[in-house]
């Protein structure tokens, strides 16, 4: 198998610094510092990070819109940097948010005018639009203004129209980015649907279930520099001394939680109200044997379950980018 066809994405050295003007006052910003990876064909490729990591600049850079200060970009055996005009032939971008569309006109006609942009042949031009439109299911708004889309249904109409000059390589940057949760399940359902269909995606996302459920592989960005890169079962390898306890209580534990978040020993220390219990889990910074001191402390809450647990995604990106971003953790299951 040659290289173009098993890793049609491959990135190398990537480095990127945004310079202010010497009037702004401002110092540079260094967004990107020599990041390297490759993505094989047809897997979901994940890129994770806080707000500011260098998730969205790297995507740029992968996509033609931004060069690189050093480094090399080759998609599908292309150089990224060189041959624009012949990669964007096989690529598309998604990003999160609802600009670029044209909301004055309906799903359909905006799927035409990017049709004619990409000089699909007229003769085939509304067959594959009706096509589009069943594959993000979106046939019977078809001839409604985007204007009076719901939120979910731009998202989905975004993705359609990504899928216009039928790209290998599809960038989805923050796809679900402020949907609803069923909204942003029936993405997540297409996501893997185009994947199936054989196409390369390489998503940015800040939920770290979402990122467990849709991704093959993972690169974990922070301050610009990949700090983890694998599969899940490989990132845990990273992370061998991660010592985890899940506490269930009926109970809320707040304050009991506040107190221990300033403990010397605790990494991190966040809790989910999920099916009417309150479930805690602790990241301890060793393996310290807590369990009796942590059974003691949430007695007075109602325990219904106590125990060391095995790392989730989100335990293992909050071990590899430290107090960077602890918000973006993905508590929204």
């Amino acid at each position: 198998m040659s290289g173009e066809h098993e890793y049609p994405v491959v990135a190398e050295g990537l480095r990127k610094t945004f310079r202010h003007t010497r009037r702004s006052g401002l110092p540079d910003k260094l967004a990107v510092d020599g990041v390297s990876f490759n993505v094989r064909k047809g897997e979901i490729f994940g890129l994770l990070g806080p707000n500011g990591a260098g998730k969205t600049t790297t995507i740029k850079m992968l996509s033609t819109l931004l060069i690189p200060d050093e480094g090399s970009v080759r998609i599908l055996g292309m150089d990224g940097i060189k041959d624009v005009k012949n990669v964007r032939q096989r690529i598309n971008l998604v990003s999160g948010g609802e600009r670029g569309l044209y909301y004055r006109l309906t799903g359909r006609q905006n799927l035409r005018f990017f049709a004619n942009l990409y000089d699909i042949a007229k003769v085939g031009q509304e067959a594959l639009i009706d096509k589009l439109l069943d594959i993000v299911g979106l046939t019977e708004a078809a001839d409604i203004k985007v204007e009076d889309y719901s939120r979910g249904m731009k998202q989905r109409m975004h993705i359609a129209r990504a899928l216009v000059n039928d790209p290998e390589i599809l960038y989805l940057d923050e796809p679900t980015i402020g949907l609803d949760p069923e909204i942003a399940r029936d993405v997540r359902s297409l996501i893997r649907k185009l994947a199936g269909s054989g196409k390369t995606i390489l998503l940015t996302t800040h939920y770290m279930f979402e990122a467990e459920e849709l991704c093959d592989r993972i690169m974990i960005i922070s301050k610009g520099r990949s700090v983890g890169y694998g599969t899940v079962a490989e990132l845990k390898k990273m992370v061998p001394d991660t010592n985890i306890i899940e506490v269930v209580t009926n109970d809320d534990p707040h304050d009991t939680v506040a107190k221990l978040s300033s403990e010397h020993f605790i990494q991190h220390v966040n809790t989910e109200r999920i099916a009417g219990r309150h479930c805690t889990r602790i990241q301890l910074k060793d393996r310290t044997d807590l369990l009796s001191y942590l059974d003691t402390v949430f007695s007075k809450y109602g325990i219904r379950k106590i125990g060391y647990d095995e790392p989730t995604l989100e335990d293992i990106y909050i071990s590899l980018v430290g107090g960077e971003g602890q918000e973006d953790g993905g508590h929204h299951r």
